[in-house]
């Protein structure tokens, strides 16, 4: 299950893996969906997922919001493009589900099933060390995205500003989430 971790936006998100959020409780939650707006006229959410198997979410249940508190409890659950579209135990009428378009929805991290062996949730590598092979210090991950041509790590070097690393074999050759690493071969720059 490849979850994306998602910042809040007011865009649709196609495509994009936020970072983690701020706070205490962002360490236990991630983002695993968004409500995009109301779906017909008797109360149904339409909900953008972050997660590679969009029906996924219907799984989790009791979704929360940023601060830890309930959201939106799914009744029922269908797939659609980008999605599912989904009954809430909180939301009737459409008024309702138009009211909450943009609501964030997180599940606590300790929710997901463990990893496959050499497997990795997105949302772990935040704050992993990024070094060279010759182990020199290159900064730490500070967030994952996607814009639509693969996946992309934020580097926050010690000091200066961040900088975009292709998530690809080539540029990490390994991931060493056990000791908190990865091991980076940065491209050359071209001017």
């Amino acid at each position: 299950m490849d979850l994306r971790v998602e910042p809040e936006g007011d865009g649709e998100g196609a495509g994009t893996r936020p970072s983690e959020n701020e706070g205490a409780m962002a360490d236990k939650l991630i983002q695993v969906a968004r409500v995009a707006g109301a779906f017909g006229v008797r109360g149904e959410v339409r909900i953008t997922t972050f997660t590679e198997d969009p029906m996924s979410l219907a799984a989790f249940k009791a979704l929360l919001r940023q601060d830890g508190s309930p959201a939106l409890t799914l009744t029922s659950a269908r797939p659609v493009k980008g999605g599912v579209v989904a009954r809430a135990k909180e939301i009737a009428t459409r008024e309702q589900a138009e009211a909450a378009r943009g609501l964030t929805l997180f599940i606590p991290r300790d929710a997901l099933p463990a990893p496959d062996e050499d497997e990795f949730y997105l949302t772990d590598l935040i704050g992993a060390a990024v070094e060279t092979p010759d182990g020199e210090p290159l900064g730490e991950v500070k967030s994952v995205q996607d814009f639509g041509a693969g996946d992309l790590l934020e580097v926050q070097p010690a000091s200066g500003p961040s900088w975009w690393l292709p998530f690809t074999r080539d540029n990490v050759p390994e991931v060493k989430l056990a000791e908190g690493r990865l091991i980076a071969v940065p491209p050359e720059e071209t001017e």
